[in-house]
């Protein structure tokens, strides 16, 4: 662990137990800033900034869950009381992204000297990280990593206490936190965390190194999230983990992953079921059946490829190969023919040749991927690949990346062209003034844009898909549902 130095100073009698501790911690937090909104005859505001992940953006929703609960007032400026950073370090430059944010925030404190800076989330997991932080950003009021979320309050209250930084970041999680505030970013659908931290260490992937070992939610816990999200409102949810298809594994009794997605299905008023992300090597043939008959999952499947190539494969440490993808790609297709698959692929890999590239492209045209999140790789200081022979040039990784997005592109809208004509339902997720236009999303995870009107916003509704444009539709309201 790494910790402030100054000696904390907490209130008598303090809650030892989760999550009363915090509350304690939220309450006289929420007091304080009541007397100084009196004092000063204003409103504070707080402004929660999310990198990477939707797991990210998860916690982000607890973050800003706990600073609206002391009763700060949330903001699209950095320009606020209080900002949060929750970052991400999976690929280098979401770190010097941050870097540049975070002297941003710096010029901005200048002249709010009372503003609080938060640091959190992945990249605050690396020591060197904090060295940076600490050498070269000294004016940053809090640093805490991706295990003790739920501990903001506690932080804020001890750099109340402190002239200093207070520095607590963990290398591990000793506790999963339940029943903290949340704000949510809509109101009609929501991410459900169901598992926290990874097992596969594939050998490009920072992830386990940040956010630890695999840790299962008791599934009592989670349905009663879900269903308190549906009472208020929520129409989809989607379940949230590095790795779903773990679900489980360290619970007792164990619990699947299939089984954990049944008895959600079964919350009275929940419309639709999503899942990310799931990893090739453990997706069963018990969820491939649930999908197909569950009418409450969506009928999408994100089956991260990374590489086309066998022998990339094997030195990713992925525990599967090209034939056995395409293999279980044809056996998800085969029992739901109307599945959409998506995918996430890596493009120069340590030693890369033109012949594993080919193979990506082929298993591309072949699995039929309806999209692609594309990546060029990234050296991740402290993992296996970064000490690698044959790095593969910044010129070669551009030529490959422009191919692959081709190749994604044509597949993808062979794919999509398929449903045009047809006349599907659509969660209304976003209103456009200028265009008079609503955005609503497919059950295949695929967007259309079709004219209405803001009341539609979180209604599904039915919709025409009258025109395709690759990755969207052009669509009309319809009725014939």
């Amino acid at each position: 662990m790494i910790y402030d130095e100054i000696t904390k100073t907490y209130p008598v009698s303090l809650p030892e137990e989760e999550p009363a501790r915090q509350y304690a911690f939220m309450d006289i937090l929420k007091a304080e800033l009541a007397d100084r909104m009196q004092r000063e005859n204003r409103m504070f505001t707080m402004h929660v900034e999310t990198f990477g992940c939707q797991m990210n953006a998860k916690d982000s929703e607890k973050l800003a869950g706990i600073l609206s609960y002391i009763g700060y007032v949330p903001t699209d400026s950095e320009d606020a009381d209080i900002v949060v950073y929750n970052t991400c370090t999976v690929r280098e430059n979401a770190n010097t992204r941050v870097y540049g944010r975070i002297g941003y925030l710096g010029r901005l404190k200048k002249s709010h000297p009372g503003m609080r800076i938060v640091l959190c989330g992945c990249m605050m997991q690396e020591e060197h990280v904090i060295e940076k932080i600490k050498k070269s950003y000294p004016f940053i009021d809090v640093i805490f990593g991706t295990h003790n979320i739920y501990m903001l309050a506690e932080l804020l209250y001890r750099r109340e206490q402190s002239t200093k930084c207070v520095i607590d970041v963990r290398k591990e999680a000793d506790r999963i936190v339940e029943d903290l505030p949340s704000l949510q970013k809509y109101g009609f659908k929501a991410g459900v965390n169901i598992m926290y931290g990874c097992n596969n260490f594939c050998t490009y992937c920072i992830v386990p190194y940040v956010r630890g070992r695999e840790r299962s939610r008791n599934p009592i816990d989670i349905v009663r999230e879900t269903e308190m999200l549906t009472k208020n409102g929520v129409r989809e949810v989607m379940l949230l983990g590095q790795n779903v298809n773990s679900y489980g594994k360290n619970l007792e009794p164990g619990m699947s992953f299939a089984e954990l997605i049944r008895e959600v299905s079964k919350v009275d008023g929940l419309q639709r079921i999503r899942f990310m992300t799931p990893h090739p090597k453990d997706l069963s043939d018990e969820l491939i059946e649930e999908i197909a008959v569950n009418p409450k999952i969506c009928k999408h499947v994100h089956l991260p490829l990374q590489s086309g190539s066998s022998r990339l494969l094997k030195l990713m440490n992925r525990h599967y190969t090209k034939k056995s993808f395409l293999a279980l790609v044809d056996k998800i297709r085969e029992r739901i023919p109307e599945v959409a698959i998506t995918t996430d692929i890596i493009i120069g890999f340590p030693g890369e040749t033109e012949e594993d590239f080919e193979d990506t492209l082929d298993v591309v045209r072949k699995a039929r991927f309806m999209s692609a999140f594309t990546f060029i790789y990234s050296k991740r200081s402290g993992t296996p690949a970064a000490e690698m022979d044959g790095q593969v040039s910044e010129e070669i990784c551009s030529e490959r990346m422009k191919r692959l997005l081709d190749t994604v592109g044509e597949v993808a809208s062979k794919e999509a062209e398929r449903y045009t004509g047809r006349t599907e339902t659509v969660l209304c997720e976003e209103y456009r003034e200028d265009t008079g236009c609503v955005t609503g999303r497919l059950d295949n995870n695929l967007l259309v844009h079709f004219p209405g009107e803001k009341t539609l916003l979180g209604e599904m509704v039915s919709v025409k898909l009258s025109e395709c444009k690759g990755f969207y539709y052009i669509g009309e309201q319809s009725s014939d549902l």
